[in-house]
């Protein structure tokens, strides 16, 4: 006999509920992206600047980096996320702007942690750019 799966009546899985998770924030020089997970570190969904539909130059500006935020907590919200920890990582323009716009939509935000990678004289840079 066939194993009956968890799936519903309209062929789709449930979504599991999720009240606590994780937002990540890796915002760079050129984009932004956002991801909530679980506190295993499953991705339950996840939004950049070019995915909402901006290219070029225009993904590394806040309003980019605010849209984004704005999206992945709306789905977020799905898995019944209410309280995220933040992960920033990254020099970019829209850190900040990412974590107003998570609480701006409804998600507690709980820790925000800088886990930037620093280097300990590491790898050489890039020579100075001569305009």
């Amino acid at each position: 006999m066939a194993r009956r799966s968890s799936q519903g009546e309209s062929g789709r899985r449930a979504k599991r509920q999720v009240p606590y998770g994780r937002a990540y924030i890796k915002s760079t020089f050129n984009n932004t992206i956002i991801s909530i997970t679980d506190q295993q570190g499953n991705a339950l969904c996840w939004a950049s600047a070019g995915t909402i539909g901006f290219s070029g130059t225009k993904k590394n500006t806040p309003f980019a980096a605010q849209l984004a935020a704005e999206n992945v907590a709306r789905r977020a919200q799905e898995y019944g996320v209410q309280r995220v920890d933040c992960f920033v990582r990254g020099p970019g323009s829209g850190r900040e702007t990412a974590i107003r716009a998570l609480e701006a939509v409804g998600l507690s935000v709980g820790n925000i942690r800088d886990v930037t990678p620093i280097p300990h004289n590491g790898c050489r840079p890039p020579k100075r750019r001569r305009v």
